[in-house]
Parts: structure tokens; C-alpha cells; sequence
């Protein structure tokens, strides 16, 4: 933060006195148990509400920054892309399958810290969506109804990003702001995860259990070809950690398979025509098969569940039009029981250490101007 910074951005926030206030979590509470709310982007369960999804992620500038003219651009783009959306979705059976397999992860997540954290139980699993239902808002508002003084934000973004987390943790500090200034809810946030012992493993076998699909004698010759959800080199340059985040899993996953396969991390799912972190997933795979290389798998190395990037960018749009037998994807972590168990084993230890957040969620990113985000760290910082 620079010296200059105007001081009406520095001082604390007149906001909950319990979100990101102070380094240590309370050890007692007057209510029972624990809200454990899964927080993601989200997906349109039903063709009608595509419309609205993407009118929100357009609306979203952490997400998609369209400059001034954010408020027009974002409706204008959501219009325009609707039908195409719609015809995707129906495609991959109607809907997205991303807020079941959240519920159900929440649901096995919260039965396995019942048995392993006793002193915070019950969990209460919940979910929040930042574009589509359930949105945060409603689930804020579900957690005051039914109670609930300590709660757990969990991202399902496994490395950070402003875009990503950010914009969810920034829809969480305006909505504590708007419903609970008396801070009734006591917060902290799971905030990245890139490299948890669970995650690597549960990645590493999928694409061992897809490589035993090859040939013996192509096996160890198959690029691995990890793929990721791009972000604007707008974001990449002001020093958003996700690039390097999704590099760090790429590497922790790559070390327990032994590097015994050629790899490369690429990055999916543009839009627009502003500059994006490359290569494209896409366009990787059309060079490589130009090349002769026709032995690929790709491996969704940022997402936690099937969605519409994995059931239709990856498996339609690349993997079927290509064409080649050799082209497969690595399983989605979905609701593989060791993945879960990785879900309550960061949520423990968590609970454990008794933070409000990881030591790098209060560090902005150091081109950031954004007054959200300087309103939503600078408790963070003063803990």
C-alpha cells in the first residue's frame, strides 16, 4: 500500500468487528457447532437460469474487468452470449452439476470433522455461489436464520486469486456489512490450498488410473497437459498469485508421479478479445497434433467438480472434435471419498490453528487500486 494511500482507506472499516478483526479465533461461542460454507463460482443447474449466471459474471469486474463501462458491457455480453450458453448446457444434460457435487462434498466433508474435530462440532454444511444459486447472499442470510455465530469460508478454488476467491470474499465482507454490523457471525477463511498432501494425491492417481488406459509402451510418452482457467493479463500483470499457485500444484503433483511423463501447464475458457495468460488449452492441443503428438491427457488441475469447462470445453470442444483415441482427460475430483477427506483434513487443521486466514491473504496484490479489496484486507492487516 503506498504511503499516500488517503487515509479514509487505511482506517478500520466502521464493519462486523468479527470479520478478519483479530488473529486468534474465539475458543467459546454461545451457540453450538460450526458453518462450514463452501464458497465457488457456480453454475446454472437449468437452462433459464443461464441468463442470470451470466449476467452476473459479466457485472463482476474482479472477475472479468471490462473498465468504466462495466455496467453496459457486462449486460450487453451476457445478451449476447445467452443463446450459445444455453445450447452448451443443454448439451451436457441441462444444467450444471457443480452445486450437487459442492452439496455433497459439504454434507461428507462435515460428517468426516463431526468424528475428527469434536470441539467444534456440529458442522453444518453450506454452499455459496458467487454467480448462480445458491447465492452468497442467500446463504448469509440462511446462516443468520438459522443461528449460527461461527462459520468457516472454505474456498473451492484451490489457489487464490482475486478473481476467484477474492471476488467471493468481497461479496462476503459487503454482505456483513449490510446484515450483521453488530458482527453475530464470527468469521475466518480457508483461502488457498494449492499444495494440501490430499489434493496432490487424489490428482496424481486419477491421472494414474487414466494413464493405465494407454498402451504399456506409450505410456511414460503421454504430455500431460494441465489445465487451468485462464485469467486477463490485466490481472496476471497488477500480481495476482494464481498463475504461480497453479504452477505449485502442477509441480507437487508432478513430484509424486516421479516427472516420468513429459508435461505443460496450460490455461483455458477466454473471453473477449483482450490479452489472456496463454497458451490456450485449445490451441495447444491443435499444435501438438499437428506435430505428430496425439497422446495427451488433460488433467483440470483448478476445479473441484465437472462443470461446463470440463464436460464440454474439454470433452466436447477439444477432445471429440479432435478426434484422436489418444486424446482422454484425467477424472474430476468430484466426489472421490480420499478428496472429501482432504476437504475435512484442511478444515481440521484449520479449526486447529485458531487463524482468521493464511498470513498471505492480508498481502494485496502490489498494482492493486481496488477499493473493494482495500476495504475487505486492511483488517486483515491489522491483526
Amino acid at each position: 500500500m503506498s504511503l499516500r494511500t488517503p487515509l479514509r482507506l487505511i482506517r478500520t472499516p466502521a464493519l462486523s468487528p468479527t470479520f478478519f478483526t483479530s488473529r486468534t479465533l474465539a475458543t467459546t461461542t454461545d451457540a453450538p457447532g460450526t458453518a462450514v460454507v463452501l464458497l465457488n463460482m457456480g453454475g446454472p443447474s437449468t437452462i433459464p437460469e443461464v441468463h442470470s449466471f451470466l449476467s452476473r459474471l459479466f457485472a463482476d469486474g474482479d472477475l472479468i474487468p471490462l473498465g468504466p463501462l462495466q455496467k453496459y458491457l457486462g449486460p450487453w455480453i451476457a445478451r449476447r452470449r445467452t443463446p450459445k450458453i444455453e445450447h452448451q448446457y443443454s448439451v451436457i444434460g441441462g444444467g450444471s452439476p457443480i452445486r450437487r457435487w459442492s452439496e455433497h462434498q459439504a454434507s461428507e466433508a462435515c460428517k468426516i470433522l463431526d468424528k475428527t474435530h469434536p470441539s467444534t462440532a456440529p458442522h453444518r454444511p453450506y454452499v455459496a455461489f458467487r454467480y448462480a444459486a445458491p447465492l452468497t447472499e442467500d446463504t448469509f442470510l440462511q446462516l443468520q436464520r438459522d443461528g449460527i455465530r461461527r462459520a468457516v469460508a472454505f474456498t473451492q478454488y484451490p489457489q487464490y486469486s482475486c478473481s476467484t476467491t477474492g471476488s467471493s470474499l468481497n461479496e462476503l465482507w459487503r454482505l456483513s456489512k449490510k446484515y450483521d454490523r453488530e458482527g453475530q457471525i464470527e468469521w475466518s477463511v480457508i483461502d488457498r490450498w494449492p499444495t494440501h498432501p490430499g489434493l496432490v494425491e487424489v490428482f496424481a492417481r486419477h491421472v494414474e488410473e487414466k494413464l493405465a488406459e494407454y498402451p504399456e509402451e506409450v505410456r511414460e510418452k503421454v504430455v500431460l497437459l494441465f489445465s487451468a482457467h485462464s485469467l486477463p493479463m490485466s490481472v496476471v500483470n497488477r500480481g495476482d498469485p494464481y498463475p504461480a499457485e497453479v504452477a505449485a500444484t502442477v509441480h507437487a503433483v508432478m513430484t509424486r508421479l516421479g516427472f516420468k511423463n513429459p508435461y505443460r501447464l496450460v490455461w483455458q475458457s477466454q473471453v473477449g478479445p483482450s490479452p489472456w495468460l496463454g497458451a490456450q488449452t485449445s490451441r495447444t492441443v491443435e499444435e501438438y497434433v499437428k506435430k505428430g503428438q496425439t497422446d495427451l491427457l488433460l488433467i483440470p488441475i483448478a476445479f473441484t467438480s465437472d462443470h461446463i469447462e470440463t464436460l464440454h470445453e474439454l470433452d466436447l470442444e477439444i477432445i471429440k472434435e479432435t478426434g484422436e483415441e489418444g486424446i482422454k482427460r484425467a477424472e474430476s475430483l468430484n466426489g472421490d471419498p480420499e478428496f472429501i477427506k482432504a476437504l475435512a483434513d484442511i478444515a481440521k487443521t484449520h479449526l486447529e490453528g485458531g487463524s482468521r486466514s493464511s498470513k498471505q491473504m492480508a498481502l494485496r496484490c502490489p498494482m492493486c487500486t481496488s477499493e473493494r479489496c482495500t476495504e475487505q484486507k486492511v483488517c486483515a492487516c491489522s491483526r
